[in-house]
């Protein structure tokens, strides 16, 4: 018997959890700018590799089996996840922090359940949208356009954040679509501890021109902040996918409307430096009355 009968709770959790790190970064982000440490990409690539790989090791501290795994999984497949799940995904995400406000960088999250439906059937050979679900995706995007319109307070520079948001999305949806293939040889939880664990170091290296930084980097707030978002990383992706072994990933999918909801109202909540415009306001209304549009028709689809 699953552990879950239905993927609503969990859901909520991993959306809860995930939603923090929004506010999460752009607080270590202001602390660095409060303290006159300039925020570069190396800068930006180096903390988010300490973060995911403290996650992904301590994921692969507590595996089992993973020796015989990992030899039954075509490295390909594995090399793929690490790719796209971790490192290009977060990649385009720190860097839409950096330059954009966490509360529209959380409510394009939602986009990547439109790129799931745009590309499980190119392929997974899955079913095309139905004639619903494209007006659903057209209101979707009408959405994300009043959002980038006027995000409100805070935004920065909101149509490169979130070109690069949609970018950080669409990898993550490629990411989910290869942990398809992998599950039949891999668990949920050595799959993200791989995928943590060597994407994160792909993303140091790729920041190691700011290794003379980290004694600025890591002071105490930052050290916290980063131990917990590690935990993030390493409970909430091992459940998201520990979940997409129990239900339909396009049923799981649909449930991603809860994500942006939780990032948006905790980076208002935790960010003095941000408030909504009525941009974001109407076109997050948008956004999450299409996703659950899509649930809806998803859910009846799925239903047998």
């Amino acid at each position: 018997m699953p552990l879950f009968r239905r993927p609503l709770l969990p859901a909520l959790i991993c959306s809860l959890l995930w939603g923090s790190s929004f506010p999460a970064i752009k607080s270590v982000y202001h602390h660095w700018e409060n303290n006159g440490l300039l925020l570069t990409l190396p800068l930006g690539l180096l903390f988010a590799g300490v973060r995911f790989t403290l996650a992904g090791g301590a994921l692969l501290a507590v595996s089992k089996n993973l020796k015989l795994q990992l030899r039954a999984t075509p490295w390909k497949l594995l090399a793929t996840l690490a790719l796209t799940q971790t490192f290009l995904q977060y990649l385009f995400l720190y860097q839409a922090l950096a330059i954009s406000g966490a509360g529209l960088a959380a409510l394009l999250v939602a986009t990547g359940s439109f790129w799931w439906m745009l590309l499980a059937p190119l392929i997974q050979k899955t079913p095309w949208p139905t004639s619903l679900q494209w007006l659903g995706l057209f209101i979707g995007g009408i959405g994300v356009t009043f959002a980038v319109y006027k995000p409100g307070t805070g935004a920065g520079e909101p149509v490169l954040g979130g070109l690069l948001m949609l970018i950080a999305t669409a990898n993550g949806a490629l990411g989910l679509i290869t942990f398809s293939r992998i599950k039949p040889t891999m668990s949920a939880m050595n799959a993200t501890g791989f995928s943590l664990f060597t994407g994160g170091l792909a993303l140091m290296i790729a920041g190691s021109f700011a290794l003379r930084e980290i004694p600025k980097m890591f002071d105490l707030p930052v050290i916290l902040a980063t131990c917990w978002m590690a935990f993030v990383s390493a409970f909430a992706f091992s459940m998201w996918n520990h979940l997409s072994t129990i239900f339909p990933v396009t049923l799981l999918a649909s449930y991603r409307f809860l994500i942006p909801i939780c990032g948006v109202i905790e980076s208002l909540l935790f960010l003095n430096s941000e408030s909504p415009g009525w941009g974001l306001l109407l076109g997050g209304g948008l956004v999450v009355a299409s996703m659950v549009f899509a649930k809806r028709t998803t859910a009846l689809k799925a239903t047998p």
